[in-house]
């Protein structure tokens, strides 16, 4: 193992709603130092990140239905066209949520499948977000895992690490990849479907125990903290992503 091997595990998130063009911008060119696997970036950015990323092992990714699912099918297809014809070569997926509780598995089949058929016909990859904080049963986790083996999905994914729910206290909070979530995922999905843990992935600890878990991706922000612990414990240089670089080095 070496910190490229975990790198390339790791898709550099860049969604937080508050995130500016100049921080969109800052995280490729962190995602550049480190080589990770891909950004994940605002729909509106995915252009410009291909622009920033030039010439780097570094694919481009972003969201649809982000974060709460709700879009109607035709506009989620709509959305991951627009993504691709941008230059987007993976794409997030939410589900619809509702429909999944509801039970309503034909159109949760046919949305998967509609959003599938065009991210493949692009070359782009899908990852299908179940937002597991808001399925208490894993009856539902399991039927949305085959659904996505039958149709040949290539990641399902936990969490959108937007997916808030209420405690009993009024406060607001999210578990993300649960070891327990990210096990039934693993077992349930066939051997071609890979599994991507988001949310709660902030430590080089975490990030080793999901992948003996059969991780292969997580969505993380802390990429830096993770990537240069990682470093130093296996002997290797640590990166600065700004040595060096004037204010439009890329």
């Amino acid at each position: 193992m070496t910190v490229k091997d975990l790198a390339k595990m790791i898709d550099h998130s860049l969604l937080h709603p508050t995130m500016t063009d100049a921080d969109l911008r800052e995280g490729c060119r962190l995602a550049k130092a480190f080589d990770v696997a891909s950004v994940c970036i605002k729909p509106y950015a995915v252009a410009d990140a291909r622009q920033w990323l030039a010439g780097a092992d570094v694919q481009v990714g972003t969201v649809i239905g982000f974060p709460q699912g709700n879009s109607r099918v035709d506009v989620k297809v709509m959305e991951t066209e627009r993504a691709c014809q941008d230059g987007a070569t993976e794409i997030d997926m939410v589900v619809n949520i509702g429909r999944v509780l509801g039970g309503d598995w034909d159109y949760v089949r046919n949305e998967i499948s509609e959003v599938l058929a065009m991210t493949h016909r692009h070359g782009a990859i899908l990852k299908v977000i179940f937002e597991n904080d808001f399925l208490p049963e894993d009856d539902h986790k399991i039927r949305l895992c085959e659904i996505c083996t039958d149709l040949g999905v290539d990641f399902v994914k936990t969490s959108t690490g937007y997916g808030m729910v209420k405690g009993a206290d009024g406060h607001y909070g999210y578990r993300g990849a649960t070891d327990h979530d990210l096990k039934l995922m693993r077992k349930h999905s066939g051997p071609k479907v890979e599994v991507k843990a988001a949310g709660g992935v902030r430590t080089l600890d975490d990030l080793l125990r999901v992948r003996a878990l059969g991780v292969t991706r997580v969505g993380a922000t802390a990429t830096v903290a993770i990537l240069n612990a990682a470093a130093e414990k296996l002997g290797e240089p640590t990166v600065d992503y700004r040595a060096g670089e004037s204010p439009d080095g890329y």
